[in-house]
């Protein structure tokens, strides 16, 4: 008796749902793309789609224009309208049998696609002049749609929800819009009159790699990542074990034999030698250091050298913020640890540190909240340091070595970088193919590492989604800008090597790059000066795009002359004239190489307004000059004379620091 009431009770919850299926696949939907307040394409056939009880019939009005389709056998339906001049605004109507949807207050006007990293998700709200650029920010006819961060190892139909629906620009609203294209916007609705809208479809995620944005198809129609699309994961598990064996790769090098529950016993004991662990910073998520995604427990080491008259005074080690178990030993000795208030400090007794190098361990527990944050020491590089009654040292930055622990329980979360095509199938493809102007991009800090196979990866994913729209449309891209260390092209520099990929970009028609050395932060991966960069984005679109007299080209090398001890350089897109912005009128950024391929900072002068002289500081006949060749060239500081930047640049072809790295 009791087995058939569970089995009616089974069937009944079966049916339940079956008909509770059918219902939301039968219910009239729009794409979620199109919601109240909306920027649609001015200039082009408008693409309206949703879904519907499969074979009815479906009609949209805009515009005074009616239009009607029907819907396919898996319930979706497209319809096509006609070009539309700018205007609005306009209610439309969706109706589907007795069913009616309003979208209200629509525009035509003039729509972008923002994509990219965190710098070009960067909101409003953390720019320059935050307060005074929000208050400023009544502008009813930009427009703004932020969509959710999401995932798929397959092409999605539709978006999930997103995380704000169009939104008209005020002091309100503006504060969550993309920066650079809020900036944008408004340099547009100054030049493109009032009746003209912009709308800004923010499709960007914190530090995403360009695969990521590559569909599967895009990356298989390339060698450089042919491979990767022919063993595509099929599965998030098949993922997850690509992703364990790239990190035990990273770990333990060819062997990708993890520590036992034994060896990783001996981690606390007094000498142990973690050296042979990799390299790690901190503060620094574990994330960015070669172990994406890793979530468990693991542990973090480093020498730290102690002079002989703090040996017998008590110190305090402290270690940032936390959220999570935490464990310290200072040369092999547990020491005690208090996490009041998520601050991380352990006391240390007098006798324990020794004069000269000691051993510091660290380990770290699972992340609670928010467990996107990842595995590392948080917080500020002035949270991490020892102190003693009256000396401190330091100790963030990257002498620290750094490994999980595979014989406690670890997952991998789902995450940006996990594997390509995910951000393309979930938060691009959705939205073919919607009318848009074009693209503006923001992105490379995350393929730094790569950037020689970025000359490969970038051009790919931009004719990828031009193929996927059927239109060329402008693709308008934003230069890495000045971060990191300022040392000189002997040493090399993977930000230096992705801006060149970034260049090569350029040979794809109806591109444009905006360049940012001057205008970048060396101790901040996100610079705050959003304002020109989506001006210089703005000059682009609208001397390329919108047909204004507008200079927007940056200052070019156009050929070199080589002479006994010295090279004069030969610009394009000088304007009246390169100047030099220096107080004393010097110029600085260039270096300067003989055949030895050594090179040396060099004396530069200009020759007149587009030519520059540099000369071999040894007398010797050079082969190669390299400007702004660093992660961060502060010196740098050549410009035409509209107050543009010339950007890195190197003569030469020698093999970088990236060349062979692939993404897997």
């Amino acid at each position: 008796m009791m087995q058939n009431i569970l089995f009616n009770m089974r069937n009944t919850i079966l049916i339940l749902a079956m008909l509770s299926f059918f219902q939301s696949n039968a219910q009239l939907s729009v794409a979620k793309i199109f919601t109240d307040h909306a920027v649609l394409q001015r200039d082009k056939p408008l693409n309206i789609w949703g879904w519907a009880k499969a074979g009815t019939s479906v009609s949209v009005q805009l515009n005074s224009v009616t239009k009607t389709g029907k819907t396919n056998s898996e319930g979706k339906w497209s319809i096509t309208f006609p070009a539309f001049d700018a205007g609005g605004p306009y209610t439309m109507k969706v109706q589907a049998e007795k069913t009616v949807l309003e979208l209200k207050d629509i525009y035509i006007g003039e729509v972008w696609l923002c994509s990219g990293q965190s710098n070009m998700e960067w909101p409003l709200s953390l720019a320059n002049n935050a307060i005074t650029e929000v208050k400023r920010a009544r502008d009813p006819k930009i427009r703004h749609i932020k969509l959710e961060c999401d995932l798929s190892l397959t092409p999605k139909d539709d978006l999930i929800q997103p995380r704000t629906n169009w939104t008209v620009c005020s002091p309100k609203t503006s504060a969550d819009f993309t920066a650079v294209g809020y900036f944008f916007a408004r340099q547009l609705r100054e030049q493109l009159g009032e009746d003209v809208a912009i709308g800004l479809v923010n499709s960007s995620w914190g530090g995403s790699q360009v695969e990521s944005w590559i569909s599967k198809e895009g990356m298989a129609a390339t060698d450089a990542l042919k491979s990767y699309a022919n063993n595509f994961p099929k599965s998030w598990e098949e993922c997850d074990l690509i992703l364990k064996n790239r990190v035990l790769k990273h770990c333990f090098g060819e062997r990708m034999q993890p520590d036992s529950a034994h060896q990783e016993s001996l981690y606390t004991q007094p000498g142990f030698d973690f050296t042979t662990w990799p390299t790690g910073s901190a503060p620094l998520a574990w994330d960015w250091q070669g172990i994406w995604a890793f979530r468990g427990t693991g542990y973090m080491a480093r020498k730290v050298e102690v002079a002989e008259f703090l040996v017998d005074a008590p110190a305090k080690i402290y270690l940032g913020e936390s959220d999570f178990p935490v464990k310290v030993w200072v040369n092999g000795q547990p020491m005690e640890v208090d996490t009041t208030n998520h601050k991380i400090t352990a006391t240390v007794p007098v006798g324990v540190f020794k004069t000269g190098k000691n051993d510091l361990l660290v380990y770290i527990g699972a992340q609670k909240e928010p467990n996107w944050w990842g595995m590392g020491l948080h917080g500020a590089p002035k949270d991490l340091y020892i102190q003693w009654p009256d000396f401190t040292i330091p100790i963030d930055g990257g002498n620290w070595h750094i490994i999980p622990s595979w014989n406690t329980p670890h997952t991998f979360a789902r995450s940006q970088n996990n594997a390509g095509a995910i951000l393309y199938n979930a938060m691009i493809h959705p939205l073919v193919p919607m009318a848009m102007r074009g693209v503006l991009w923001y992105q490379g800090e995350n393929n730094a590492e790569r950037a020689y196979q970025y000359r490969a990866s970038f051009p790919a994913m931009i004719q990828d989604w031009r193929q996927a729209w059927g239109d060329e449309f402008p693709f308008l891209f934003v230069q890495l800008s000045s971060f990191g260390s300022d040392v000189s092209a002997n040493e090399g520099s993977n930000w230096a090597e992705l801006r060149e990929a970034q260049e090569k970009a350029l040979e794809l028609p109806n591109t444009s790059m905006a360049i940012t050395l001057d205008i970048g932060d060396a101790a901040d991966i996100h610079p705050r000066n959003k304002q020109d960069v989506g001006k210089r984005l703005a000059l682009a679109a609208l001397n390329t795009v919108y047909n204004k007299d507008i200079p927007y080209q940056n200052p070019r090398l156009l050929a070199v002359t080589w002479e006994a001890a010295s090279a004069v350089l030969n610009f394009e897109n000088a304007g009246t004239g390169l100047v030099a912005r220096d107080k004393y009128g010097y110029i600085k950024g260039f270096e300067v190489a003989a055949a030895d391929q050594k090179f040396y900072y060099a004396k530069a002068e200009f020759l007149n307004d587009r030519q520059i002289l540099v000369t071999h500081p040894e007398g010797m006949k050079p082969v190669s000059v390299r400007y702004a060749w660093s992660d961060a060239p502060v010196d740098a500081n050549v410009f035409n004379s509209f107050g543009l930047p010339l950007g890195t640049f190197r003569t030469d072809n020698w093999k970088g620091k990236t060349e062979g790295k692939k993404f897997e």
